[in-house]
């Protein structure tokens, strides 16, 4: 038997608020007002198989880097965190190019409706793939004690953002809260400051335009993708 590889199976999707990666939280748990469904593959949509899964707060969801797989890797990276000056070993790191291009999220397990679960402070694009849902334990998933090497601190929400009224009707109400908490972590590529640049990301079904200057982000418009030209969505600069 050859055991110098596996073959994993993709059991759910997730169904998020992000059609793409860009200002999707750099880690799990950072905006809890983010709510998104975990959807099962036909030949695991089984409730016997969550039987009893209602009874944890929380979850361990092991994913793919799909938007980020590669062919190659190398055994060091550039920590956004350090400001991309400084290299890292990738096992030091939660870099998305990795050997294997696995993630690993803990999650608020919301509820469970039928064979669907809902969950909150999920990190994932919409349609990421899941290999694997495992419960949180808390007196063995938790180490107070445990060194953070240089990510110690968790990342403060560093902007103050404005969203003009007219411009805010346009988020639906229960979406608006997880929106403030996504942009006031600064969605921006770490090593881009530029306060001439607007930025954009999908969002809720939105497209969600923003500059930034200094602490300061405003959003510069909301609107349905489709009003915006197709070579501008996503993330866009204009100066």
């Amino acid at each position: 038997m050859d055991t110098s590889s596996y073959e994993l199976r993709v059991i759910a999707r997730i169904e998020s608020a992000f059609p793409t990666k860009f200002g999707v939280p750099r880690q799990s748990g950072l905006v809890n007002d983010l709510r998104a469904r975990i959807v099962f593959e036909t030949p695991y949509r089984n409730r016997d198989a969550l039987r009893g899964l209602d009874g944890f707060s929380h979850l361990w969801l092991i994913w793919v880097f799909d938007r980020a797989a590669r062919g190659t890797w190398s055994p060091t990276v550039r920590p956004p965190r350090l400001g991309g000056n400084r290299r890292l070993g990738v096992f030091a790191t939660r870099s998305p190019f990795r050997p294997n291009p696995v993630g690993l999220s803990s999650v608020e397990l919301e509820r469970v409706d039928g064979d669907v679960l809902y969950v909150r402070g999920a990190d994932l694009a919409d349609g990421t793939p899941i290999l694997d849902i495992k419960p949180y334990l808390p007196y063995t998933d938790a180490h107070p004690e445990a060194l953070g090497g240089f990510a110690a601190e968790p990342p403060e929400a560093a902007l103050s953002v404005e969203i003009a009224p007219p411009l805010l009707e346009r988020v639906p109400e229960q979406e608006r809260a997880a929106l403030f908490g996504v942009l006031s972590h600064d969605p921006r590529p770490r090593y881009q400051h530029d306060p001439r640049r607007v930025y954009g990301f999908g969002f809720a079904g939105l497209e969600v335009r923003f500059r930034v200057s200094g602490t300061r982000l405003e959003v510069v418009d909301i609107a349905r993708p489709e009003n915006f030209p197709c070579e501008t969505r996503g993330l866009v600069v204009e100066s």
